[in-house]
C-alpha cells in the first residue's frame, strides 16, 4: 500500500466527520441513521480506504462519547459492513444496495452480540439480541428507505468529486 497523501488524509478526515454529522443529526431518531449507507458508498468509491474512514469515525465516536462496550461493536461492525460491500461491489442496482443495507440493519443487533457472548454466554448475547430486536426493525427500514433515495446523487457526487481522478487506490 503506497503511503497517504496530505489530500487523501484531509478527504478522510472530512469523510470520517460526514458520519459523525450525519450520526449525530439523525440520533433524535431511534436507529434511523446514514451510517450504513454511506460506508457501503465510501466503499464503492474508496475500496479498502474505507478502513481509515472507518477508524477514525470510530475513535472519534470513542472520544465523544465514551469507550463502552457498545464501542467495541463499532470496531468491527463497520469494517463487517465494507468488507460485504466490498464483496459485492460489481452490483449496480440500487435495489440490491437498498436491500443489503436493509438485511445490515435488521441484523446489525445480532452482530453486536458478540462482546455480550464473550462475558454472559449465549443467554446473554441471546437476550441482548432479542431486546434490541424492536430498534433493529426501523433500523432495517431506515435503511432501506434512505438508500433508495440517496444512493445514485450521493454515489455520482463522490465519484466525479473524489473517485475518478484516482485520489484513491482500489
Amino acid at each position: 500500500m503506497t503511503s497517504l497523501k496530505t489530500k487523501e488524509i484531509a478527504l478522510m478526515g472530512i469523510l470520517s466527520a460526514l458520519l459523525i454529522i450525519g450520526q449525530v443529526a439523525l440520533g433524535f431518531l431511534p436507529n434511523i441513521e446514514v451510517v450504513t449507507f454511506l460506508i457501503i458508498v465510501y466503499s464503492l468509491v474508496f475500496g479498502r480506504r474505507v478502513f481509515f474512514i472507518i477508524y477514525i469515525f470510530v475513535l472519534v465516536e470513542g472520544l465523544i462519547y465514551g469507550f463502552g462496550l457498545w464501542w467495541i461493536n463499532y470496531l468491527y461492525v463497520w469494517s463487517v459492513q465494507a468488507i460485504i460491500t466490498l464483496f459485492f461491489r460489481n452490483h449496480k442496482s440500487v435495489l440490491f444496495w437498498s436491500i443489503l443495507s436493509g438485511f445490515y440493519g435488521i441484523t446489525f443487533g445480532a452482530l453486536c452480540t458478540l462482546p455480550y457472548f464473550a462475558i454472559g454466554g449465549p443467554q446473554a448475547a441471546f437476550a441482548y439480541w432479542i431486546s434490541g430486536l424492536a430498534y433493529d426493525i426501523p433500523h432495517c427500514v431506515g435503511n432501506v428507505v434512505i438508500c433508495l433515495v440517496l444512493f445514485k446523487p450521493v454515489l455520482s457526487i463522490l465519484k466525479k468529486t473524489c473517485g475518478d481522478n484516482n485520489t484513491f487506490e482500489n
